[in-house]
């Protein structure tokens, strides 16, 4: 377990936090949605509602009792973990229902971090994708529920005087560049983005991030070395795994982090690890 203590000097000191936030993670039982529960937790002012979301709740319990043993006021920091299918409307409206109740009413900032998604089946090429319920199934999971989610929390928590609202989309270098065999996840990524873009512009009160948090090393990581069917592609992943050029998710949240705290990003902006 990476200690959260004091995790608050290494942003820059004692006075710079998220606020008295509600943040509300998906994906955050594992991988990097676990380590920006971590951090994110050490980074709040008492008052604070911190929604952990997955579809598996014994590891989330786990992430709870990880953020309790690392030192952290949870006198002051209410951690509730949301077990919920968020390609579904019941678990959209599941987690909105919490949030809502986990929320006090003076809260002054409202952080939504859509991290939640899967690589999909990348051993296959563009042209055996016929089955159309297979292709609606991850798009379901990696688009739909992204944009029902944003949309129903900012519902239930709309503009007023004194709340901030940020939402952070976990983007891709595959938003932006095509990769062999991997047609599902940079379709998916690519709707994601400009989803939130076009969130930006409609929502100039509030801010939104694409952030590109770079090859982390992760499970996800190693199924893609593995599965992909582009070999050159996966030669290349297995070269970056040898060559010790994976990220840690503490060091590129730390980067995530960062951002948001400063808070000096274009509304909408794509930003990448290696941009920082």
């Amino acid at each position: 377990m990476e200690c959260t203590c004091g995790i608050a000097e290494l942003f820059g000191g004692p006075n710079r936090d998220l606020g008295q936030v509600l943040c509300i993670i998906t994906g955050a039982s594992r991988g990097y949605g676990r380590m920006l529960a971590l951090q994110v937790s050490g980074l709040v002012r008492p008052g604070s509602a911190l929604l952990l979301v997955a579809r598996s709740e014994e590891p989330l319990q786990e992430v709870q009792k990880e953020i309790a043993d690392s030192g952290v006021d949870m006198a002051g920091l209410a951690v509730c973990c949301v077990r919920a299918d968020l390609s579904t409307q019941e678990g959209v409206d599941h987690t909105v229902r919490t949030a809502k109740e986990a929320a006090r009413s003076d809260i002054d900032h409202m952080l939504l971090i859509n991290n939640a998604g899967s690589l999909g089946d990348v051993s296959r090429f563009t042209q055996s994708f016929t089955d159309l319920l297979e292709v609606d199934s991850y798009l379901s999971l990696n688009v739909s529920s992204a944009l029902g989610l944003t949309a129903s929390l900012l519902q239930a928590f709309p503009r007023r005087q004194g709340l901030r609202r940020t939402v952070v989309n976990l983007s891709s270098l595959c938003a932006q560049r095509a990769l062999p065999s991997w047609v599902l996840y940079c379709t998916g990524k690519a709707a994601r983005d400009m989803m939130f873009r076009v969130l930006a512009e409609e929502e100039p009160d509030m801010k939104v991030l694409n952030y590109s948090p770079g090859p982390l090393d992760t499970d996800m990581q190693v199924q893609a070395r593995y599965w992909s069917g582009d070999a050159e592609l996966r030669r290349s992943l297995c070269s970056m795994f040898r060559r010790g050029q994976l990220l840690s998710c503490q060091e590129s949240g730390a980067k995530l982090l960062r951002l948001l705290l400063d808070d000096d990003f274009p509304s909408g902006a794509h930003v990448d690890y290696y941009e920082l």
